[in-house]
């Protein structure tokens, strides 16, 4: 199983940044693409942003175009989302899980998400 731990939410005024951190826990994540997904209460999951396994990819939905950015360091076996100008509307649990490609089929589990609360 390729499982994967979030981490980074919080509470955060409208206009702060969050940066949160997926992590592999268990295998090596040079494989895999990553993808970020998020859930706000009463919604569906929805797609929020994906990365190739080497990085060269990158994709975001257009809710967050020019606001979050994602990138990956091997090294650390960890993806990033760093998400500036966040508003109300970002408010969700976030997760992540590894991926065949971007856009592609989803190999792992979810982790057990990160809470991102947005408010003043």
């Amino acid at each position: 199983q390729l499982h994967v731990v979030e981490s980074g939410g919080g509470l955060v005024q409208p206009g702060g940044s969050l940066r949160l951190s997926c992590v592999a826990s268990g295998f090596t994540l040079d494989y895999y693409a990553i993808g970020w997904f998020r859930q706000a209460p009463g919604k569906e999951r929805e797609g929020v942003s994906c990365i190739s396994a080497r990085g060269g990819t990158t994709n975001y939905a257009d809710s967050v175009k020019g606001r979050f950015t994602i990138s990956r360091d091997n090294g650390k076996n960890t993806v990033y989302l760093r998400m500036n100008s966040l508003n109300p509307e970002d408010t969700a649990v976030y997760y992540c899980a590894a991926y065949s490609s971007c856009p592609g089929l989803r190999l792992g589990s979810w982790g057990q998400g990160t809470q991102v609360t947005v408010s003043s």
